[in-house]
């Protein structure tokens, strides 16, 4: 049986942690703070973070476990130096034992870590297959870098928590893109009652009736189904669609 403070008993709480929060209302932010918070209690760091600098579509996030590291992602993001972005732009880990001697290599994050007292740091991609999607960094106080042990779990942290959020992105798309295909229908359906409407009003046939909605829709750059739509409700008349 594995016991709760070995390291595989560790990794079996951690996953668990993280299954649970992977249910019906799943929200990202909520979820990455349990993520980092359950990484300091788990790995016995001293602070944790997420960095995700995001996609087309997608705006960058940071998630932290206190301000320090929050300013410290956000530094990185803008300064486009350090172990966090270089282990997401990399895909491999970042281990730094001793960060008063990246002065040369991360001047700008270099200082600033050191004004928050941390002295080194891991930085895990967030990645499954080729698909790197940000970074989980750990921040020590004292002394570094993480065990062997402890940076296997992370790395698995690291990889449960991807394809959750990879899963969550899938559903996101998916959904989006069905709102747009029942928006596309419906403005096609309510376009075809409206030349229908209108073909029977003004006795013309109906690819006539067609013609002078989207003639007025172009001239007073409107959407051709929100005149559709006005004909229908009755806001417009054929007769001052056809001038």
């Amino acid at each position: 049986m594995t016991e709760s403070g070995s390291p595989g008993g560790r990794l079996l709480e951690a996953v668990a942690g993280i299954a649970d929060t992977l249910a019906d209302g799943f929200e990202v932010a909520g979820f990455l703070r349990q993520l980092v918070d359950r990484c300091v209690e788990i790995l016995d760091v001293d602070a944790a973070s997420v960095l995700l600098p995001g996609e087309p579509g997608w705006p960058p996030l940071i998630v932290g476990t206190d301000e320090r590291v929050r300013r410290l992602e956000m530094l990185q993001l803008r300064s486009g130096e350090g172990p966090c972005v270089t282990a997401f732009r990399t895909g491999t880990t970042v281990s730094v034992p001793r960060l008063a001697r990246t002065g040369t290599r991360w001047p700008v994050f270099a200082t600033a870590a050191a004004e928050a007292r941390f002295t080194a740091i891991d930085a895990v991609p967030m990645r499954l297959r080729g698909d790197v999607i940000g970074a989980l960094c750990l921040f020590h106080a004292r002394g570094g870098p993480l065990p062997a042990d402890r940076l296997r779990i992370a790395r698995t942290i690291a990889g449960v928590a991807t394809i959750g959020l990879l899963q969550q992105r899938s559903i996101s798309r998916k959904e989006t893109l069905a709102a747009q295909l029942q928006e596309t229908l419906s403005s096609r359906v309510v376009v075809e009652q409206a030349k229908g409407f209108l073909a029977e009003r003004l006795g013309v046939d109906v690819t006539t009736a067609f013609a002078i909605l989207r003639r007025y829709a172009r001239s007073r750059g409107v959407e051709l189904g929100a005149v559709a739509r006005s004909v229908i409700e009755g806001r417009q008349t054929p007769e001052e669609l056809s001038g």
